[in-house]
């Protein structure tokens, strides 16, 4: 019977063993996609309670909170943090096999060297003793503990980047870069005042009165050259999916005076706006040598319970079942004809569509670059041992793995850069079950190289770091 958590879980050969202490445990971590508060970081935070740490943002510990039956006012809701953290502890005996008991269980032991298992009979030991330790383990001392070497934050263009400047003038460890998001250009168009109060908060950051599509796109120019100015790397876009049109500035312009004139847009004039930003991004990306990211396959806000009660983003998602072959194949063509395809990286939420993603990633390729285009980390509901086997071993068997670009926690939590540790191990022993399998020599320097890269190097050069 094995011990939990022990020092070679997941490790299931001596090669995967010897690959992940002598190699991947020893490389820091670079994470290019997370959500994590820039303010929190460059102002250091200290967290009053394990509950503001660990629960504070977390929405899929909050989704599996309610899918427990737990009531809301215990998981987002005015409770005191020792009941919210009651509450999550009588869930977590529950999750066994779900990847938040091993996310849960691992955090424990790497930030605060709590061995014991979570739940109702420990809560309240674990919890006086982590936060005993609180004090001493603010937002730059644990991404230090994670030896967290730079993180890219997913931020507004409306937003005034004050905490990066900050953290810039500061020269402050880690290295904090923002990544643009204007996904709030068509995403608000249902709500046209809430699209409005964030126009003009886009043409104060911007200097561009926003009055039209030109004018939009515009303003969001003047921002993402605000971004690259702090060293922002890449723009990223979470729509559901790519339409299969042509782009049409001038229905896309209609989207943007409906909005103005507080009415709601059609489909087709929705998705017209979608292609225009992202397009946008693509060709500053290429100009700018940088790098486009397309998160797409996600149903957002299903509950509109949830949704009114505590807001978008709170947890209550799914994958969506769209086809996205024809819409992104026609964009990623059309940008290579118009000689505007950046490096890009596509995301899918949906499992079923990870044929797809990787193989229209490596339809794509340009003369020294490699790759132009990948099929980037497993993302959101993938992010755990089984989706991470299978993003490598679909990659592999139809790409580069030695090209990959390795994993990002897409994360609101400080304390989940413990993924880089899974993915790594999950990579080291895919590879060592190879070398047992006699299906790849058993090369120290070819596997120790491999595993560097994708777990740092590929990255670092591919975003231009």
């Amino acid at each position: 019977m094995g011990d939990f958590l022990h020092d070679d879980f997941l490790l299931s050969t001596e090669t995967a063993v010897a690959l992940f202490h002598d190699v991947a445990e020893r490389l820091p971590v670079v994470d290019l996609h997370n959500h994590l508060p820039p303010a929190d970081v460059v102002d250091d935070r200290v967290f009053e309670t394990l509950t503001d740490l660990w629960l504070e943002d977390d929405h899929y510990k909050w989704r599996a909170m309610r899918l427990a039956g737990v009531d809301e006012r215990l998981i987002t809701g005015d409770a005191d943090p020792w009941e919210r953290f009651s509450a999550w502890a009588e869930v977590v005996p529950g999750l066994v096999r779900n990847p938040l008991y091993t996310w849960t269980h691992l955090e424990l032991r790497r930030v605060f060297g709590i061995d014991l298992v979570l739940g109702p009979a420990t809560a309240r030991e674990i919890w006086e003793e982590a936060n005993r330790l609180l004090p001493g383990l603010s937002a730059r001392t644990l991404l230090a503990r994670f030896d967290v070497t730079l993180i890219a934050t997913t931020d507004d263009p409306a937003d005034d980047l004050a905490a990066h400047r900050r953290g810039r003038e500061e020269n402050a460890t880690p290295t904090m870069i923002p990544t643009f998001r204007p996904d709030a250009a068509h995403q608000l168009l249902d709500d046209p005042a809430g699209w409005n109060d964030w126009a003009g908060r886009l043409s104060n950051a911007s200097g561009v009165p926003v009055e039209d599509l030109a004018s939009l796109l515009a303003a969001l120019t003047a921002a993402y050259e605000r971004f690259a100015a702090l060293n922002a790397r890449s723009s990223d876009h979470g729509p559901a999916f790519l339409p299969d049109v042509e782009r049409n500035p001038e229905l896309a312009d209609t989207a943007v005076q409906n909005a103005l004139a507080g009415r709601t847009s059609s489909a087709v004039e929705h998705d017209a706006l979608v292609l225009e930003v992202v397009a946008l991004a693509a060709r500053l990306a290429a100009a700018e040598a940088g790098v486009l990211q397309l998160h797409l396959g996600a149903r957002r806000n299903v509950s509109p319970r949830i949704h009114d009660r505590v807001g978008p983003d709170a947890g209550a998602d799914a994958v969506d079942d769209v086809r996205h072959g024809p819409g992104l194949t026609r964009f990623l063509a059309g940008l290579e004809r118009d000689g505007t395809l950046p490096r890009t990286v596509l995301y899918n939420s949906n499992p079923a569509d990870s044929m797809l993603f990787a193989t229209i990633a490596s339809a794509f390729s340009r003369a020294g670059v490699a790759p132009l285009v990948q099929w980037g980390p497993p993302w959101w509901f993938n992010d755990h041992e089984d989706g991470m086997r299978r993003q490598l071993d679909v990659l592999s068997r139809t790409g580069r793995l030695a090209g990959f670009m390795g994993m990002v926690t897409d994360s609101r939590s400080l304390l989940s850069m413990t993924r880089h540790e899974l993915f790594r191990r999950i990579l080291c022993d895919t590879l060592g079950r190879d070398v047992d399998a006699g299906l790849i020599p058993g090369d120290t320097d070819l596997l120790s190289a491999i595993v560097r890269g994708v777990c740092v190097d590929n990255a670092v050069a591919w975003f231009g770091l």
